[in-house]
């Protein structure tokens, strides 16, 4: 799982979804599985479900469409194996979270695309006004946690007080 995997996860987490990550999905007879989705999340109370895929390659949007359109078509098919046991609403929103796309581009075949740029804008804002002290996030979510530090300390005024002091580069 890399960090943008990671930092959706924690941040559905945080809002209420049970989340699964790297889930292996289409069991081949002879082992193996046809392949695996990032993340899936549902919320029990709103009975939102959803498949968030993560890219952070540079690729062209066509080389994308071919490389996405195989995972989501799996997130279609197999969404219920990752939540076995479990009775699942029969809408999924499907999402795509590019790191390098320029915004032009807002959907491929009926999937959501949300930039990095755009997700952490999201959690910054959702964050913004919450305290580290009195309403932190919580420690089994690490990297929101660093976001909820950032939303905070741009509050205030940058001070000489670091840990690298810069009188001495």
């Amino acid at each position: 799982m890399n960090h943008l995997e990671q930092l959706v996860s924690e941040w559905l987490q945080y809002n209420g979804y049970f989340v699964r990550v790297s889930v292996q999905v289409g069991a081949r007879p002879r082992g193996g599985f046809e392949g695996e989705l990032d993340v899936v999340a549902l919320n029990p109370v709103t009975q939102h479900l959803m498949h968030v895929e993560c890219s952070l390659d540079g690729n062209s949007t066509e080389k994308r469409e071919q490389q996405f359109s195989g995972k989501f078509e799996r997130g279609r098919k197999f969404i219920k194996d990752a939540f076995r046991g479990i009775e699942l609403p029969e809408k999924l929103e499907q999402v795509l979270v590019l790191q390098f796309a320029s915004g032009n581009v807002r959907s491929f075949g009926g999937v959501r695309v949300v930039t990095v740029r755009e997700f952490v804008h999201e959690m910054y804002e959702g964050l913004r006004g919450t305290s580290p002290a009195r309403g932190a996030v919580p420690s089994n979510l690490p990297l929101l946690r660093t976001i909820q530090l950032a939303a905070d300390a741009v509050r205030y005024a940058p001070t000489d007080h670091r840990i690298i002091n810069l009188a001495r580069k």
